[in-house]
């Protein structure tokens, strides 16, 4: 579905040496652009294409041409032509059969052989390696590029033909065409029965000359024969005048046999006199001569129909003629007898204009089809507007109401038609309207780029024709004299009233009401959607002008030069954006050029784009994506904020998908599954599509998650919640994003206008079976959409509001749809079967409330009554079954049971397809029960233990053991029993089975207080025995009025135990306080170093033995921890040396790795990080090399395993291990002196000095301080230099940091614990 659009078309003339003489053949040079003629006068013609066909020659004469004169006999006349690439030069045959290579550049000419019969046709083959040359005598002849003859044989059906004399009429056509391959190639000749001009088409094997196939006589037109240069098929034209039909242009296949045909849909006595290929195989053109012009028509093969996508027509007396550029598929030049030389540039454009219209164009009728109403792809069409002869150019206005197309025509006149409201297109299905050409004064010239400036003026390019004969096409030179190229300005009017239901094809007026010479060649013209009566125009190498109607171009002042909007480089394809920036509009200029590069701004936007379109979500026709494809067949759809932010290259990766990092949940693109498939158009608003056409033709339709998200979140901006609705069912897309897009809190205030612009039942139930608590913006779609979460107090409203706890999405949501259903939608089946929906999709689901619903409807249905109310529900069944389709069938069985509703549950179990067998029996025993002991029985069943507790309280004394079991069973529910059971004994029984229960779980403290509750003293005393509460155990002995030798022997045990528990401060206070035992007391305080508190028991004792006992102990206790600390401050002193020995060989040994890896930057990543997990598990001691083995990765098992040993072994120095480094820095610090050792140390200084000892308690303060200086000094150290690349010889010692931290000893509170009087000056 796409128009071959002429973009440039430029003429110049060849001047030629005498009035008399004509042009004849043409050849075509490649590789240095040139062109070469041959005419009647002998004279070879050099035209150097380069300059013109750029539009910069400025002269009506080809001024690069060279002219070459070949000196033949008289009567002598070139009848061959062609240029062989490999010798540089062209071959000429003539008629008296010489063969000669000129060279253009130094005009040499060499005779390298001649054949009897004249040359009649030169064929090289495609790879320039062989030359078929056809004879007068209808012999081939193959030979070698250094004119060896390969073989010769006759391409008629008999011996050759001996002829004198060429037959005028066809005496310069080739019969002769190879395969583009080169291995075959076709002629075409007259068949032994010549009675009727039958002729046939014969395929020959290039080495051999083997006859390979021929095809059934035909009546063919002249020798007009063209193989397709993919070799597919061999086009010829049949000759049906004797059938009274025109000319057939046919298809053979290379087995001779014919594949397919059309007609050229000419009169009668229309001739085709060429036909030729373009080098891509797609495009077929032919020069047609008809009664009063000659026409060069254009087709293009797609969905099994040719259409006639272009036509030139030129005056018959121009004998125009014709060749495709060897190497652009879509630039072919036209020349004329006379010498004038016109290069056509085209390109195709997509045919589905903006309002996603698509006006096709084929010959004279341009088939239209609103995409938006059928995918239907042309030939099909919905309508067609037929024309007086084909249409060249087109152009669609279409605003508000006014539907207008316009046509340039190739008889060079302007075809305007308006068309009634696109609503009403669908009544003029299949019908085909004829308009008639405009009215015009003045002839238009040729016009290119044809663009509605509004609703009555066009803007267009014009090229009027400076050839010496006037062309039908070009129409004259104008009454003023013009030529040259034209920028016009045409003002249309119409004579006829419109009727708005009708298409109004004729009575129009066209007028030009402004002209513009154009110095340099237009490219491209766009309409300005941002100004009105404006338009943007390119011009050859991307410069954009801005032209305003009614006041011209630059030489009016009516122009703007735009630098910051200019392309880089020539774009065939242009398209203008109105896009919204920061809220005022503005136009944005898009342009691709033809290597694929998607220009914008002054820079590329993508260098491997193929084709674009661009779309727009918005009434009022703001573009906001722009849709693009590239050449490895990726769809992306661009954010046009993400452009104007410059945001491209950081979210699509400059638009080039690498193998492995595409991610399913990061996919910002889509695969097109067709090779080659371009876009062609898209469906603007909801319809959120784009529309591709493949290489084969056929439509297909995209809907990028991207663009349907954008819509519905458009919607419901506008709070447009049904449309919102549709389009999430219609593109499956979740339907939490109706309330994700601003947060769940804020659509809960919108719940209500939901429920009602919905006003669908089934609808409501999809979308509240779809709700889950999740944030689907902020997950499943936060890569194709940003949109801002705004909360705005949504929890607050929604609990003080709505009157519900907002934690749960899920269940906050339902019970506002809940209440929006009961009041927005009258009473119905439908609705209570919904309102059923959100209870069983509550979170958790609401079964029991269900269930009483259903309850309620199965009463009224036992009552037979007449109520109305009956009628606006469901049937009970009919409500159980759709509750027990929507949740699991146990929990819903559980939950009647819930209700102690025997019956229900019975109804529940038999609509879940359960066996009677297995419910029934139960159901039974239970209906025999009382009621209270059958509740009792059923919260057990569910686990509703306390309602199970309260049935069973209820249920009388007879039962209280089972409410004992319950308890004992589950002890959470012994408060509850408490509160619940009034009899004093039996709460007694329940404080001492919960004190039972406590002390089984170990907790003593809250078991002895239970039992003192119930006077449970034994039981008390016991459980403070457990917990090592002696103070509890006596004062519960006290309670008890135990003996005092009970309390003696009580006493006793208890110092014993808690000596071997390792409280011997507390035992001391039992010996001393209940055993009157005064040494023993004193030992157990000595062996606890609370020596003050020994001393002062001594002292109260007055016996000197004893305070000679804490003196002796305190004096060697002295000396022991002065010993202790100076072997301490060796230990450190060792630690900290290896760990810096061991940190610094590991940073000598990294330095060493690391200069290493910069060497062989060439590594692939996963060799470096191989390399580096290597290098991680070293130590400074290992051996091993960086090159690894099998061992040197590990299995993620392996690893655990590994770790797992290291924590059992954290307490342990593994010299030479990876972690030795950590290891000592740990165990440094595990020597620090605790809390508890400092207050030991200030007591024994204290008591020492009570003692006399005030010389040893210097020496152990000293010596306590010098080893925690020292050890904090060491832990310092190794924190700062663990983190660290170098380590300082003079910074980082142990002495530098001994000597910090000494001159901060006064402000150090961990230093606390000294006296300063001991304290070192």
């Amino acid at each position: 579905m796409k128009n071959l659009k002429l973009y440039s078309e430029i003429s110049q003339n060849l001047e030629l040496q005498s009035q008399q003489e004509v042009l004849l053949f043409s050849a075509f040079d490649f590789e240095r652009n040139r062109l070469f003629f041959a005419s009647s006068n002998n004279f070879i013609y050099t035209a150097d294409l380069s300059s013109f066909q750029k539009g910069k020659s400025k002269s009506l004469l080809l001024a690069s041409s060279v002219i070459n004169q070949i000196e033949l006999e008289d009567g002598d006349l070139i009848t061959a032509f062609d240029y062989l690439l490999e010798k540089e030069a062209v071959i000429i045959g003539t008629a008296n059969g010489l063969l000669l290579l000129h060279n253009v550049d130094d005009n040499s000419t060499e005779i390298v052989g001649q054949v009897q019969g004249g040359v009649k046709c030169i064929s090289p083959s495609p790879d320039g390696d062989l030359l078929a040359i056809l004879t007068g005598f209808r012999q081939m002849l193959v030979m070698t590029h250094d004119w060896d003859l390969l073989y010769e044989t006759a391409v008629g059906d008999g011996d050759g033909l001996d002829v004198s004399e060429f037959d005028g009429k066809d005496m310069f056509e080739s019969s002769v065409s190879w395969r583009g391959d080169g291995k075959y190639f076709a002629t075409i000749s007259e068949a032994s029965d010549s009675s009727l001009m039958l002729k046939r088409i014969k395929v020959w094997e290039r080495d051999s000359g083997v006859l390979h196939s021929t095809s059934d006589s035909k009546i063919f037109m002249g020798a007009v024969l063209e193989w397709m240069p993919s070799g597919a098929k061999i086009a010829a034209v049949y000759d049906r005048k004797v059938e009274n039909r025109c000319p057939d242009i046919v298809f053979y296949e290379k087995n001779g046999l014919v594949r397919s045909y059309f007609s050229i849909k000419q009169a009668v006595d229309a001739k085709v006199e060429s036909l030729k290929w373009n080098c891509s195989s797609d495009l077929l053109a032919s020069v047609v001569r008809c009664e009063k012009y000659d026409a060069v028509k254009v087709w293009f093969f797609s969905n099994n129909h040719w259409y006639l996508k272009h036509e030139v027509r030129y005056s018959r007396q121009d004998r125009v003629r014709f060749m495709w550029d060897p190497v652009k598929p879509l630039q072919f030049i036209c020349w004329t007898l006379v010498g004038q030389i016109t290069s056509y540039n085209f390109a195709w454009n997509s045919a589905v204009v903006e309002n996603s219209t698509a006006l096709a164009i084929d010959g004279s009728k341009i088939l239209i089809t609103p995409l938006s109403l059928s995918l239907m792809p042309p030939p099909l069409h919905l309508f067609s507007l037929k024309f007086p002869s084909a249409v060249r150019d087109l152009a669609l206005y279409s605003n508000n109401s006014k539907n207008r197309v316009a046509a340039f025509l190739s008889d060079g006149s302007l075809g305007v038609v308006e068309l009634p409201d696109p609503d009403t297109w669908e009544e003029l299905e299949e019908k085909e309207f004829s308009v008639e050409a405009s009215i015009s004064e003045t002839g238009f010239g040729s016009f290119v780029h044809l663009t509605w400036l509004d609703s009555h003026i066009l803007l267009a390019v014009s090229h009027y024709c400076f050839t010496q004969s006037n062309c039908a096409s070009h129409s004259s030179m104008g009454e003023d004299g013009l030529s040259g190229f034209y920028l016009l300005e045409i003002e249309l009017v119409c004579s006829e009233d419109h009727v708005p239901s009708l298409v109004t094809g004729s009575g129009w007026h066209a007028r030009i009401s402004r002209r513009n010479y154009l110095e340099g060649l237009v490219i491209g013209i766009s309409p300005n959607p941002a100004k009105k009566c404006s338009a943007f125009v390119q011009f050859d190498g991307g410069e954009i002008v801005d032209y305003a109607s009614k006041l011209g171009l630059a030489e009016n002042g009516g122009s703007t030069k735009h630098d910051d909007m200019s392309f880089s480089s020539t774009c065939p394809w242009m398209n203008v954006a109105q896009v919204s920036d920061s809220g005022s509009l503005k136009p944005l200029l898009f342009g691709l050029d033809d290597i694929g590069r998607l220009h914008f701004g002054g820079k590329v936007l993508c260098n491997n784009c193929s084709s674009f379109s661009l779309y727009s979500n918005l009434a009022d026709q703001v573009i906001t994506h722009l849709i693009l494809s590239t050449k490895q067949d990726f769809l992306f759809a661009v954010e046009i904020s993400d452009i104007l932010h410059g945001e491209l290259e950081s979210k699509y990766e400059n638009f080039v998908h690498i193998g492995n990092r595409r991610k399913e949940e990061n996919m910002n693109f889509i695969n097109i599954w067709e090779r080659g498939s371009k876009i062609i158009g898209v469906l603007h608003g909801d319809a959120a599509a784009v529309i591709i056409q493949t290489t084969r033709g056929n439509l297909e339709c995209i809907y990028p998650r991207k663009l349907v998200l954008a819509s519905i979140v458009n919607a419901l901006n506008q709070r447009c919640f049904r449309d919102a609705l549709l389009l999430v069912r219609r593109h499956r897309i979740d339907f939490n994003v109706i309330v994700d897009h601003c947060g769940w809190q804020t659509f809960l205030q919108s719940a209500s206008e939901f429920v009602k612009q919905v006003n669908n039942l089934s609808y409501m139930t999809e979308f509240i079976c779809s709700i889950k608590n999740e944030n689907i913006m902020e997950t499943l779609y936060k890569n194709y959409i940003s949109t801002p979460y705004q909360n705005r107090g949504g929890d607050v409203q929604a609990k003080d509001v709505m009157g519900f706890d907002a934690s749960s999405k899920v269940s906050a949501l339902l019970l506002a749809i809940r209440k929006a259903l009961e009041e927005q939608v009258s009473e119905s089946p439908a609705r209570e079967l919904c309102i059923l929906t959100t209870l069983a999709r509550s979170d958790p689901p609401a079964l029991e409330e269900a269930l009483e619903r259903i309850k309620v409807i199965r009463e009224m249905e036992l009552l037979g009554s007449s109520d109305p109310r009956r009628m606006s529900h469901p049937s009970a069944e009919e409500a159980l079954k759709h509750l027990l389709w929507l949740s699991d069938s146990d929990a819903v069985f559980e939950a009647a049971l819930g209700l102690y509703d025997l019956n229900l549950a019975a109804i529940v179990a038999l609509n879940s397809q359960r066996d009677p067998k297995e419910f029934l029996p139960y159901l039974q025993e239970l209906e025999r029960m009382p009621s209270l002991i059958m509740s009792y029985n059923i919260d057990l069943r569910l686990h509703r233990f306390e309602k199970a507790l309260r049935h069973i309280v209820s249920a009388g004394d007879a039962y209280f053991s089972d409410c004992m079991n319950l308890m004992n069973k589950n002890p959470q529910l012994f408060p509850l029993g408490l509160q619940l059971i009034t009899d004093p004994a039996k709460k007694m029984l329940v404080l001492e089975a919960w004190g039972d229960h406590l002390s089984d779980k170990k907790c003593f403290e809250d078991a002895a207080t239970t039992y003192l509750c119930c006077s449970s003293l034994k039981n008390a005393l016991k459980a403070y025995r457990d917990c090592g509460n002696w103070s509890g155990v006596l004062s519960v002995s006290g309670l008890l009025k135990m003996e005092k030798n009970e309390i003696m022997q009580l006493a006793h045990d208890l110092c014993e135990e808690l000596q071997a528990l390792g409280k011997p401060r507390e035992a001391a206070k039992i010996a001393l306080e209940y055993l009157g035992d005064v040494n023993s007391g004193i030992n157990l305080l000595i062996s606890g170093r609370d020596w003050e508190e020994a001393l002062r028991v001594a002292f109260m004792q007055s016996q000197e033995n004893l305070v000679l006992t804490v003196k002796n102990a305190a004096l060697d206790c002295a000396s022991t921890l002065i010993g202790e600390y100076k072997e301490g401050l060796e230990k450190v002193g060792k630690y900290l040396a290896r760990y810096l020995a061991v940190r610094q060989r590991r940073l000598l040994l990294a330095a060493k790795l690391q200069s290493e890896e910069r060497s062989i930057n060439d590594l692939d990543d996963d060799t470096v990080s191989e390399a580096s997990s290597n290098f991680s598990g070293m130590s400074a001691y290992t051996t091993g090399t960086r090159k690894g083995s099998a061992s040197s990765v590990t299995s993620s098992v392996t690893s655990k395993a590994r770790d797992m040993r290291r924590q059992r072994k954290r307490g342990k120095i593994r010299p030479g291990s990876a972690d030795e480094e950590l290891a000592l820095v740990e165990h440094l610090k595990g020597m620090s002196l605790t809390a508890g050792a400092k207050y030991e140390l200030r007591s024994l200084l204290v008591t020492l000095v009570m003692l006399g000892g005030e010389e040893i308690a210097r020496k152990l303060q000293l010596a306590g301080e010098n080893f925690q200086l020292s050890h904090m000094a060491a832990v310092k150290l190794a924190e700062d230099t663990i983190s660290i690349d170098i380590i300082s010889e003079q910074a980082h010692t142990l002495e530098h940091y001994v000597q910090k931290l000494r001159n901060e000893l006064p402000n150090l509170d961990s230093f606390s614990w000294r006296y300063k009087v001991f304290i070192s000056p």
